[in-house]
C-alpha cells in the first residue's frame, strides 16, 4: 500500500501488510476479426479478487469487475514466454471508511463502496498446453470520486503471481492478417450528459453535479479518434454551501475548452481521455486549477447513442464521476 506523505497516511499504510486473493474468467478472441487483430486477440473477461486479513483501518477490500488483457505482439504468443498489458475496471465494495470516532486516522476512503480501477503489464509462463505461469506488476485503486469525503483514495502497488488454466477446446492464433478495408479518414459530433454527485467537505451532504459536452472528432485510423469540444459544467448547493453568499448562475457553472480522444478497444467498447483548460471556473466548486483531465470506459449502441462512466480529476484529484449518455452524430464517409 502506498502512503500519501502525511504522518496519518503513514501509520495506516504501515498497519496493512496486503494480500489478496483474485479469481478471473476470461475468453479469448481469437476470431479472424479486425479489432481481435489490431489488439493482437486479446482476453476479455469478469474477476473477483478480495484481501485475506481483515484490517481494523481499512476492512476487507473486495472488487468485482471487467478486464481486457493484450499481448504486446502476435508471434510472441507462440514463445514459450510472452509479455502483454491489462486493464480492470469495477466497483469495489467492504471497506471500512473514515468515522471521526472509530476510524479517524483512515482519511484515504470515505465511503464503504467505491469505484476500483487497476492497470499493469504481466509476464506469461507457458507450463503445458493448458496451463500457464503468470507474475503481473500495476497499480490498483479504489476511490469513491469524491461523493463521500475523505477521499484520498487507497493505492496499491502489488505484485500477482498465479495460473491460468485453459478450459474447452484449444485453438490455434490465427497466422494470417485478415483482410481489412482501406481507411479514410471520419468525422463524428459527440453531444455529452454528465451525471454525477459531489460532496464538499467531510459530513456535509452530496450534491449534484453535471454538465454538457460536445466534442468534433476526427477518426484516422480504426484505433483512436481525437478532437476538440466544449464542457459545460453546473454544481448544485451553492446557496446551501454558502448560505450568506449572493451567487448568480455563472457561480454556479464552467466552462471549458477540451481536447479529446478515444480510444477504441472493440466496435462498441471505448475508453474516452480528456484534457480541458477552463474559459472560466468557481474555486468556491473546489475547481483549483485551471485544467482539469478525463478517464473513463463508454459503450456505443447499434443506433449511436453511448453511455459510460470516467471520472474527472485536478492534477490526479478527483473532482466527480461523470455517469454519461449520449449521442455521436456520424459525418461523411
Amino acid at each position: 500500500m502506498l502512503s500519501n506523505g502525511t504522518d496519518w497516511g503513514d501509520e495506516v499504510k504501515n498497519a496493512v501488510d496486503y494480500k489478496a486473493l483474485d479469481f478471473q474468467l476470461g475468453w479469448r478472441k481469437i476470431s479472424n476479426s479486425k479489432f481481435n487483430y489490431l489488439y493482437r486477440y486479446p482476453t476479455l473477461g469478469i474477476g473477483f479478487n478480495t484481501t485475506i486479513p481483515y484490517y481494523s483501518e481499512i476492512g476487507r477490500p473486495q472488487a468485482l469487475y471487467g478486464f481486457m488483457e493484450i499481448p504486446f505482439s502476435i508471434s510472441g504468443q507462440n514463445n514459450r514466454v510472452s509479455f502483454g498489458y491489462f486493464m480492470q475496471l469495477g466497483i469495489g465494495f467492504n471497506l471500512k471508511p473514515y468515522d471521526p470516532a472509530v476510524n479517524p486516522n483512515n482519511q484515504y476512503i470515505g465511503s464503504k463502496v467505491n469505484c476500483y480501477i487497476q492497470m499493469g503489464v504481466n509476464s506469461t509462463v507457458r507450463i503445458s498446453e493448458r496451463i500457464d505461469f503468470q507474475a503481473s506488476l500495476g497499480l490498483k485503486h479504489y476511490s469513491n470520486g469524491a461523493t463521500k469525503r475523505p477521499n484520498a483514495g487507497i493505492n496499491l502497488f502489488p505484485l500477482n503471481m498465479g495460473l491460468n488454466v485453459k478450459l474447452g477446446d484449444i485453438k490455434p492464433i490465427p497466422t494470417e492478417a485478415p483482410v481489412i478495408e482501406e481507411k479514410g479518414l471520419r468525422t463524428f459530433w459527440n453531444i455529452a450528459l454528465y451525471t454525477g454527485m459531489k460532496n464538499y467537505e467531510i459530513g456535509d451532504p452530496a450534491y449534484f453535479r453535471g454538465g454538457l459536452g460536445l466534442n468534433y472528432l476526427f477518426e484516422p485510423t480504426y484505433k483512436y479518434r481525437f478532437g476538440l469540444g466544449l464542457d459545460f459544467f453546473w454544481a448544485q448547493g451553492m446557496e446551501k454551501r454558502f448560505p450568506e453568499g449572493d451567487f448568480s448562475f455563472k457561480d454556479q457553472t464552467s466552462l471549458a475548452v477540451v481536447g479529446s480522444w478515444e480510444w477504441q478497444l472493440t466496435e462498441r467498447l471505448y475508453v474516452p481521455i480528456g484534457l480541458g483548460a477552463y474559459l472560466y471556473r468557481n474555486e468556491l466548486n473546489q475547481e483549483i486549477t485551471w485544467f482539469y483531465e478525463r478517464i473513463g470506459a463508454r459503450y456505443r449502441f447499434d443506433n449511436n447513442m453511448f453511455a459510460g462512466m470516467q471520472i474527472k480529476a485536478h492534477k490526479a484529484k478527483a473532482d466527480f464521476f461523470e455517469f454519461t449518455f449520449g449521442y455521436t452524430i456520424p459525418g461523411k464517409r
